[in-house]
């Protein structure tokens, strides 16, 4: 599933004109970036969710053949329901009763890993989620013991920590990369969790981390990544797909 629907207010005034899933960078949309890395990972079917500009998303997928692949548009048009209420919303397409995990991808992202090889980990590990994570700087953290099973959330300007009475000091703080690979399992636990319509599936991992495997992955191959939430940070991938070339 590619979470698509956001409005962009960072990357105004780019997108004033269109969502934030068709920004340009190398000379190619967002989303494109993020199709061609799952379709050359093999997968065959997708969820593609919609709110800012939906019928600009949807004759983007059209122009592209859907890139090859079956896809089913998620339409939030009525409502935007961030992360956790998106992929609940999605529930009728990806919890298809065969186990297979799903990979959740946000539009705003440029990671060109293997994901075939971050999928294998997920189901050697029995999680009901793997998250895609580094050390790079960031102001907040997920917090991870020797293992790599998640214990909680950092704030590491104010120090406060979920759950609050959480020892952080013995535990390894590591960035979200905005790529997950989920167990149909989570659909009920989350439904269950689920205080609005709207909210974030990180509010989940936190709250469901003390009592369910969910799991850090960094990769062990080099890889090109990006978080193109801003102006500023779309330029900068934007300069090295193009120098790439």
């Amino acid at each position: 599933m590619v979470f698509a629907a956001g409005l962009g207010t960072r990357l105004r005034p780019l997108t004033l004109d269109r969502p934030k899933a068709l920004v340009e960078a190398g000379g190619v949309a967002m989303l494109g970036h993020v199709m061609r890395h799952l379709v050359a990972a093999g997968v065959t079917e997708a969820v593609v969710n919609v709110h800012h500009f939906p019928d600009m998303v949807i004759d983007y997928l059209d122009r592209h053949d859907n890139f090859g692949i079956k896809i089913h548009v998620s339409d939030e048009r009525e409502s935007l329901l961030d992360t956790g209420g998106g992929l609940l919303a999605a529930r009728q397409w990806l919890d298809r009763g065969d186990g297979e995990p799903v990979i959740l991808h946000n539009a705003d992202i440029y990671a060109d890993i293997d994901f075939r090889v971050m999928a294998d980990s997920h189901s050697r590990s029995g999680a009901m989620a793997t998250l895609l994570v580094s050390a790079r700087d960031s102001s907040r953290a997920l917090l991870f013991d020797g293992r790599m099973r998640m214990r909680g959330w950092l704030n590491r300007k104010t120090a406060e920590t979920r759950p609050a009475a959480l020892d952080a000091t013995s535990l390894h703080g590591r960035a979200f990369n905005g790529v997950h690979v989920v167990s149909p399992t989570i659909f009920d636990p989350l439904e269950r969790f689920a205080p609005s319509p709207k909210f974030s599936i990180t509010d989940f991992y936190i709250s469901a981390c003390q009592d369910n495997d969910i799991m850090g992955y960094q990769s062990q191959a080099d890889y090109l990544w990006a978080d193109v939430g801003t102006v500023e940070k779309l330029a900068v991938l934007d300069a090295r797909l193009k120098n790439k070339r």
